[in-house]
């Protein structure tokens, strides 16, 4: 099995339903992110509210940074769930 290959979400259907539920919590932490910028960069408006607006764009970048965390996450669960005996047989030539 390789690593980000498209074909390892239609594996199975354990497969299907990991790839899912990942999608599902990737676009949740995508749009909190974007939420988190735009309040932020409208926040910036008003002197007064500067440091909310700081801690926002640092909340977002989380977000953001948990993104490939996701997909490499999924990944290595699928790495897990293992198709070994394709892995050994790779090994060996």
């Amino acid at each position: 099995m390789t690593l980000f290959d498209s074909r390892n979400r239609s594996k199975s259907p354990r497969h299907e339903r990991i790839y899912a539920l990942y999608e599902i919590a990737h676009t949740c932490v995508d749009f909190l992110a974007a939420v988190l910028f735009l309040v932020g960069s409208v926040l910036f408006f008003w002197k007064s509210l500067e440091n909310p607006a700081i801690w926002c764009f640092v909340f977002g970048s989380l977000f953001f940074l948990a993104k490939p965390s996701l997909r490499l996450a999924r990944e290595l669960q699928y790495l897990s769930m293992g198709d070994y005996d394709d892995l050994a047989e790779r090994l060996n030539r």
